[in-house]
């Protein structure tokens, strides 16, 4: 549907014209009203408006101001005079103002008919061209992006082959100087949200209005954006200034040429980017403002072993010391982002996993707390911080449980006096673990290392034990002694006894029996 603003200073007019138009081409636009040039332009700022019929002369401001008006804007629509008055110095100014039709009044229906059919095919073949052109564009940038993809993931080109490669790809452009923006969303972009993250964040920039321009995701789900324009950075800049609670952080290389220079300006907004999680709000990060982080360092490897080895024994002040020192945030900010990810690999390698590794896997929250510290740019360093120290005074908890068990044999003993006890009833680990009053989690681990088996491990064998020991000794059926050993069925309970014992629970009574006999 077309939008067709009608100006003219007598109301009849107006309403005439819409009847006229409506009755020939129902439904085809959408009328707006103006009563001269002054009110036509108010329309004009607030409606997109494919066609303006205007008559010349009108109060506040006539119909030739409007035109000269409507020239000076970007966007604008088609003009139709409507005149009462065939004057040639009129249809000058119509000329030199590009009007699609000069139409004297009484108005003849078939030449206004004529004229919006005219028109109507224009805009036809005007959308023709611009999806044909937007098709070509589209394909261009396609070839483009892919070219870029394959040039920034493989080292093998060498710098001329990189030329060959982005001069095929109608980026020559990037001769001039260029800039690489990485845009990271927080989490990660998905699937589902690429299309729409990549959409939020061309309205931020504008990139609909720059030429020389691109942007794609890499295969680190990370959007890369490659302009010759700074103003992009500055929009995206002051934008995430604006907005504290954006969801994404952006790093930018130093403005460079030529062309095959594309390469470094990837590597350096990637390794900007790395630094915004220890950014306390929102910015661009700028890979000039990086030069003087320092790559010699040593890792504080020995304070990491000392936290390691006081977990689980009741110092929690000395845990939270030395992790402070190790993640102290003035060293880190001295140092190259290396430094900080060096420090996140030690506590994942040498504590975390290590506790996992010893004492068997804690509990739930555990488990999600260790994940949530596993990569630093997961959250703020602050956020990591206090993860971190979290997660380390919960390990603390959990190894010296684990240790006091092993230290007290007496609440295994009673574990296993409990189910010597209760083998022939429905038993589950969470009932003895309750008997005990110990951690579910804990008491699992404990008892594998004090018997050697896992909880149903251990209790199958009690349970086959005693099965055997009633096939030898008594008269009663073998589905009788399935249930007084406290198997749910005999059937479940003969597979069992066969896959252990190599023969079936009669085939064993008759051996035992023969045996007996000689």
């Amino acid at each position: 549907m077309r939008s067709l603003l009608i100006v003219d200073d007598e109301r009849n007019i107006r309403v005439g014209l819409k009847s006229m138009i409506d009755r020939e081409f129902a439904g085809a636009y959408t009328f707006y009203f103006a009563a001269d040039g002054e009110e036509a332009l108010q329309v004009l700022d607030e409606t997109e408006i494919d066609l303006v019929i205007t008559d010349i002369r009108m109060p506040v401001m006539d119909g030739i101001t409007l035109i000269q008006r409507l020239q000076e804007r970007e966007s604008r629509a088609d003009v139709v005079i409507l005149s009462g008055f065939d004057d040639f110095q009129y249809a000058k100014a119509a000329i030199r103002f590009d009007v699609k039709e000069y139409l004297l009044k009484p108005i003849v229906r078939e030449e206004l008919f004529r004229v919006l059919r005219r028109l109507e095919e224009e805009w036809q073949k005007k959308n023709e061209v611009a999806d044909e052109l937007r098709n070509t564009i589209a394909l261009k940038a396609e070839f483009a992006i892919t070219q870029l993809q394959n040039v920034l993931m493989h080292d093998r080109y060498r710098a001329e082959e990189v030329r060959e490669l982005l001069g095929r790809a109608a980026l020559c452009w990037l001769d001039e100087g260029f800039q690489v923006a990485i845009v990271r969303m927080n989490g990660g972009a998905r699937a589902a949200e690429r299309a729409e993250f990549m959409h939020r964040i061309d309205k931020i920039i504008g990139y609909e209005n720059e030429r020389r321009c691109i942007r794609f995701y890499d295969r680190e789900e990370r959007l890369v954006i490659i302009t010759d324009s700074s103003t992009l950075i500055e929009r995206l800049s002051t934008y995430m200034k604006e907005h504290p609670a954006c969801g994404f952080q952006a790093g930018v290389s130093v403005r460079m040429s030529p062309m095959e220079a594309v390469r470094q300006g990837y590597r350096q907004a990637v390794a900007a980017v790395a630094y915004s999680v220890l950014l306390t709000a929102p910015d661009v990060i700028r890979a000039e403002e990086l030069v003087d982080k320092s790559k010699s360092y040593k890792l504080p490897v020995e304070d990491i072993h000392k936290i390691s080895n006081l977990l689980g024994l009741d110092r929690e002040a000395d845990i939270k010391r030395l992790l402070q020192h190790v993640l102290d945030i003035k060293t880190i900010m001295r140092y190259d982002i290396s430094y900080l990810e060096g420090i996140s690999h030690l506590l994942n390698e040498h504590v975390f996993d290590k506790v996992f590794q010893v004492y068997g896997e804690g509990s739930l929250e555990i488990l999600k707390l260790h994940r949530t510290v596993g990569d630093i740019y997961n959250a703020p360093f602050h956020d990591y911080y206090y993860s971190v120290q979290s997660l380390l005074l919960l390990l603390n908890d959990y190894v010296r449980q684990v240790r006091s068990v092993y230290n007290d044999k007496s609440e295994m003993g009673r574990a296993i006096s409990y189910i010597q006890e209760r083998y022939h009833e429905d038993l589950n680990m969470a009932m003895v673990s309750n008997h005990v009053s110990l951690n579910y989690s804990y008491f699992s681990q404990a008892f594998k290392d004090h018997t050697g088996d896992t909880f149903v491990a251990y209790l199958r064998k009690l349970r086959l034990q005693r099965a055997k020991e009633l096939l030898m000794t008594s008269d009663m059926k073998v589905y009788e002694i399935s249930a007084s050993v406290g198997f749910e069925n005999v059937k479940h309970f003969t597979r069992v006894f066969k896959e252990v014992e190599g023969v079936s629970p009669l085939e064993y009574r008759a051996m035992n029996e023969a045996l007996g006999a000689e």
